[in-house]
């Protein structure tokens, strides 16, 4: 998949970041080869909604480790915040001293009600401020609007979207503050990212096809940096395990359902906060 960099205008509610990298193209030399690749993040980087035979989870970084012939170091673990990151998976990342790093996270802060941009900010800062000194080339990601993919009830999906461009502007702020450039892929605007056939049944995780967007998204990344990528990522799904309408139906009931009220608890108060807010506007209106 070849994609070129794109500038998109700034806007009120969203900063200008290039399309997939701020990091200038490498020099035409020979590619570097990655040896070892390490991915840290939540459950996207661990690979759910990427099922394979006996149970185990693939998804985006498995992926991209086959491509690029490297060995993968992955502590990701499933409901991670970018605390955590920094706390409890950046030291056996920087251990490996990897050549590129993928650094998946930020979308659990949004769902929680502690959510504070300023504190995610400096997590993301310290733990991309590590892994270069470690010699790693550092890929962020930019956030798309995921009630575009999973609907939500309008005082959520409003709540939703603000945490979202509060956490992209707190990737753009670190992006501008690392004078050496960081690569950024943007989920907004990657191919095919918002087609349904790119998430699984949860609406929530990549699909298999959706995964192989991402490493593919992020296998050109590192060739435009100037790293080899022997083996490009297939669009063609393969590999993993078939998911059914019983599974579908399955996650609704047993999961689906009650994720929504989990997560409207937790973002009560900032529900309130906003419809009070937007009263307030209409009364002056």
């Amino acid at each position: 998949m070849t994609v070129q960099p794109l500038t998109v205008p700034p806007s009120a509610n969203r900063p200008s970041v290039p399309y997939l990298s701020l990091a200038p193209a490498a020099p035409a030399t020979t590619p570097r080869a990655v040896r070892v690749l390490a991915a840290l993040g939540d459950s996207t980087a661990v690979g759910l909604g990427d099922p394979v035979q006996g149970g185990a989870w693939r998804g985006f970084a498995v992926l991209l480790a086959e491509a690029l012939g490297a060995e993968l170091v992955n502590p990701s673990f499933t409901g991670a915040r970018m605390a955590d990151v920094r706390r409890a998976q950046l030291p056996a990342a920087v251990a490996a001293a990897p050549d590129a790093a993928v650094v998946f996270v930020g979308m659990n802060d949004t769902l929680r009600s502690d959510f504070d941009p300023a504190r995610l900010q400096d997590d993301c800062a310290a733990t991309v401020a590590a892994l270069r000194e470690a010699g790693a080339h550092v890929v962020l990601v930019r956030y798309h609007d995921h009630t575009r993919v999973f609907p939500l009830p309008a005082p959520l999906r409003r709540a939703l979207r603000r945490r979202v461009e509060a956490l992209n502007a707190a990737t753009a702020a670190v992006v501008a503050g690392e004078p050496a450039g960081i690569a950024v892929l943007d989920l907004d605007l990657l191919p095919g990212g918002y087609e349904r056939a790119s998430w699984a049944v949860d609406r929530l995780h990549p699909s298999e096809r959706g995964h192989r967007l991402l490493a593919a998204g992020l296998a050109a990344l590192l060739a435009d940096a100037g790293f080899a990528v022997p083996q490009p990522v297939s669009p063609e799904c393969g590999g993993g395990r078939e998911v059914t309408a019983l599974h579908r139906a399955a996650w609704l009931v047993f999961k689906g359902v009650p994720w929504l009220v989990r997560r409207g608890r937790d973002l009560g108060p900032v529900i309130v906060t906003g419809l009070v807010g937007e009263q307030r506007v209409t009364g002056q209106g």
